[in-house]
């Protein structure tokens, strides 16, 4: 189940607040005046992709490249682009674990997700 947390300061990047269960990563980013832009990672952990909405720029679908090829090497997670959003699923899966939050982000990230272009 999603939880609501603080938001923090980042440096080099607008604050944001990060969400997460066993499916689904929430990041928020802030400005005066609310949300500008939030990423959705689903499909924890076995074939993640991201969901990416910013006010100025719109959406983007892309898979998480974990960049994990060998047990001895760690390098940083890529987003790569990708296909089909499996828009109808991921509506489901969030409203279903999203309950906990503010209505506030709840009702944003179901919006925006109902927006997405087929």
């Amino acid at each position: 189940m999603l939880s609501d947390s603080p938001i923090f300061p980042s440096k080099d990047d607008l604050p944001r607040k990060w969400i997460s269960d066993d499916y689904f990563d929430l990041i928020l980013w802030y400005r005066e005046g609310g949300v500008t832009g939030f990423q959705l990672c689903y499909g924890k952990p076995y074939a993640e992709r991201a969901l990416t909405w910013k006010r100025e720029g719109g959406f983007a679908h892309s898979k998480v490249d974990s960049g994990e090829d060998k047990p001895t090497t760690n390098r940083t997670p890529v987003l790569v682009p990708d296909g089909m959003f499996p828009k109808e699923k991921v509506i489901a899966e969030f409203d279903a674990r999203s309950r906990s939050l503010t209505s506030e982000i709840r009702t944003l990230v179901l919006e925006k997700l109902r927006e997405y272009p087929k």
